[in-house]
C-alpha cells in the first residue's frame, strides 16, 4: 500500500510513521532521512542539496522531488510506502504524482492527523530538553514560535488536504488520544481506503 502522512507539527506524524509503516510492512520514508542520505552519501542530488542548505536556502522542488522518486524506485519500496513529510505543497503534490506515474505506481490512501490549534500548542510548548543537568524549554517550541511554525502549515500545506480530497485519497484521522487509539483509528482508514495488504 502506498500512503501519504499529514499532519501539522506536533501532531504525532513521526511516531505513528514507524507504527503504521510496520503494521503495513512498507518503508517509512522521511524527506529528512532521504536528505541526509543523499548529503551524506554524496549523490550528485546531494551535492546540489547541500550547496542550498550550506547558503540558508530551501532546496528547490525539482531537487527534493528527484530525491524522492531515486528512493521510491528502490526495491524495498516497490510494494508499498509510508511517505512523512512530502510533499508539503500542491506543486509537490503534483510533481509527486507524475514520479509515480513514471513508476508505473500511484497512491492508495492520503491520511491526515488532525488535531486543533491549542492541543498542538500546549504538546509542542510543553517540551522540554535537558541542558546541563535542567530541563529548559527549546526556542523552537516557545508559544509564539510555534504559532509561527503552524501559520506556516496552514499557508503551504494544509491545502494538500482540499488537493487530495478532490482525488478522492484524503481519509481524516482524529489523533487526540493514547498512541495505541490513533493507530488504530489510522488503520481503520486505511481498511476503508481499501485493503492494506493489497499492493
Amino acid at each position: 500500500m502506498r500512503v501519504v502522512l499529514l499532519g501539522p507539527p506536533g501532531a504525532g506524524k513521526g511516531t505513528q510513521a514507524q507504527i503504521i509503516a510496520g503494521r503495513l510492512e512498507v518503508p517509512a520514508i522521511s524527506t529528512g532521512d532521504i536528505f541526509r542520505a543523499n548529503v551524506s552519501g554524496r549523490t550528485d542530488l546531494g551535492k546540489q542539496a547541500k550547496s542550498y542548505m550550506d547558503a540558508g536556502d530551501l532546496v528547490p522542488d525539482e531537487i527534493t522531488v528527484a530525491m524522492v522518486k531515486d528512493r521510491l524506485a528502490e526495491d524495498d519500496a516497490k510494494a508499498g510506502f509510508l511517505l512523512d513529510g512530502f510533499p508539503r505543497t500542491i506543486a509537490q503534490g503534483e510533481q509527486l504524482r507524475g514520479s509515480l506515474e513514471d513508476l508505473g505506481q500511484h497512491l492508495d490512501c492520503v491520511l491526515e492527523l488532525v488535531v486543533e490549534e491549542e492541543e498542538l500548542v500546549r504538546r509542542l510548548s510543553g517540551r522540554r530538553m535537558l541542558v546541563d543537568g535542567e530541563w529548559v524549554q527549546r526556542d523552537d517550541d516557545k508559544p509564539e514560535t510555534v504559532r509561527h511554525r503552524l501559520e506556516v502549515y496552514r499557508e503551504q500545506t494544509a491545502p494538500l488536504s482540499g488537493f487530495y480530497e478532490s482525488e478522492g485519497l484524503l481519509a481524516q484521522v482524529d489523533a487526540i488520544g493514547s498512541i495505541e487509539e490513533v493507530t488504530a483509528r489510522a488503520m481503520a482508514a486505511l481498511e476503508r481506503s481499501g485493503q492494506p495488504n493489497d499492493s
